[in-house]
């Protein structure tokens, strides 16, 4: 995979659980990650003492977060809308050239900010909520 512009890694939402994904907002930098809980299954008779871990248990999860503007107050009200009633919705996450990854997620944490001479920015986490599927482009 050759470098590629930041920008080009996209966030959307199936605000109406039809499939169909709308850009809720222009995200300025991002940050996706996997993450999985080991179950630790080591006993005294262990080799060497060193730990074992039990293949494929533990806890999967996957979260974004990310820092941007709204394109609009519409995107802006849906967003807070999700927050506060602590709504799961499908969203996705295409990275080019690499894929797609799509699944339930809620948005766990939304901050505003703003300079005095600059926009109204937010800050925005998702937590995955059920299983999350990966399709190479």
């Amino acid at each position: 995979m050759s470098a590629q512009a930041g920008k080009d890694m996209l966030l959307k939402l199936d605000d109406t659980g039809s499939g169909s994904f709308i850009t809720l907002a222009g995200l300025r930098s991002r940050n996706l990650a996997f993450n999985a809980q080991s179950i630790d299954v080591t006993d005294t008779e262990s080799a060497g003492r060193w730990r074992e871990l039990l293949a494929g248990g533990g806890v999967k999860r996957a979260a974004l977060s990310g820092t941007g503007i709204f394109k609009d107050q519409a995107s802006d009200a849906r967003v807070r809308e999700l927050f506060f009633a602590g709504t799961l919705r499908n969203w996705q996450i295409i990275i080019p050239d690499f894929g797609t990854i799509e699944g339930p997620f809620q948005i766990i944490a939304l901050e505003f900010g703003a300079d005095h001479a600059g926009e109204v920015t937010f800050d925005i986490a998702l937590e995955s909520a059920g299983v999350i599927t990966f399709t190479v482009i």
